[in-house]
């Protein structure tokens, strides 16, 4: 199941090119990830940090008054961590494919913390394993490739 956030373009969003701004779509997965992970009824109020972020631009985003759609998914859980995936887009083109490592974070110790039972549970409805394995197939046969053999997984 993915997670759908209708985000808004704003006029102080675009630069003197005419476009949104390559630092504002990081912005645009900060919102989509908030109302992801900070929900009434699940969320990640014991804290959590953002350890990572890779981002790929596709296409210019220009300005206009209806907004974009991002769809996100979990596609790594661990012990203490989770990755989250984003596609900044319309139905007919991506502007933006871009992933985040998230961190349950410890505010009073300063410390990282382990994923709750419940907040695994809840990101394993996001989960999009297709995506995952086909991430994790492309890193194997790049691996094999640069080192001219086969490579477990």
């Amino acid at each position: 199941m993915r997670h759908i956030y209708r985000c808004p373009l704003r006029w102080a969003d675009m630069d003197a090119y005419g476009h949104v701004n390559n630092v504002v779509f990081l912005r645009y997965l900060e919102e989509a990830r908030i109302d992801f992970l900070f929900r009434p009824d699940k969320d990640f109020q014991q804290g959590s940090v953002v350890a990572r972020h890779e981002i790929d631009y596709k296409r210019q985003l220009v300005h206009r008054h209806t907004p974009v759609d991002i769809e996100l998914w979990v596609t790594r859980i661990r012990a203490a961590s989770f990755t989250l995936t984003y596609e900044v887009k319309d139905p007919d083109q991506v502007y933006v494919r871009a992933s985040t490592v998230v961190v349950p974070f410890d505010f009073a110790t300063q410390r990282p913390r382990r994923i709750t039972s419940e907040e695994r549970e809840f990101l394993e409805e996001y989960m999009d394993a297709d995506k995952a394995e086909a991430k994790a197939e492309v890193k194997v046969e790049a691996t094999a490739d640069e080192e001219g053999g086969a490579v477990a997984a």
